[in-house]
């Protein structure tokens, strides 16, 4: 399995293989087809390889319900790494400034007394 390869690729790749060694009278057993599979992984997926041999009769297993395993955790890994990968870019958003004015209540000031320059100025800074 390629690095970042979708498992729907891998799935098609690996099929056009086996057809194309079956047009060769290459004869596979369901179990040997598994267990090609299953090496084939790379290490993200070693937790579902070692689940998978340890909890099923490889001889046994159906490939297509292999398949089936393999596209379900990958979807659910996606939404996992997605999850990851939002939480990472917050974490790695600069800090925003903020600006802290100081509040005085004087009560003979008036903004009647600022220019309209300043008050612009003042406007602009308390929309920011």
């Amino acid at each position: 399995m390629k690095q970042d390869e979708l498992i729907v690729d891998m799935i098609t790749r690996f099929t056009d293989i086996i057809n194309g060694l079956k047009g060769f009278d290459r004869k596979f057993t369901n179990g040997k087809l598994v267990s090609k599979m299953l090496r084939s992984f790379s290490k993200d997926w070693n937790s579902l390889r070692m689940l998978i041999d340890n909890t099923k009769d490889v001889n046994a297993y159906p490939l297509e319900e292999l398949y089936g395993t393999l596209i379900t955790y990958d979807l659910n890994n996606v939404e996992t790494k997605e999850k990851t990968r939002k939480i990472k870019e917050e974490m790695k958003e600069p800090l925003k400034r903020q600006i802290v004015l100081k509040s005085t209540n004087d009560e003979g000031s008036s903004n009647m007394n600022m220019s309209d320059e300043e008050l612009d100025d003042l406007v602009l800074l308390v929309k920011k």
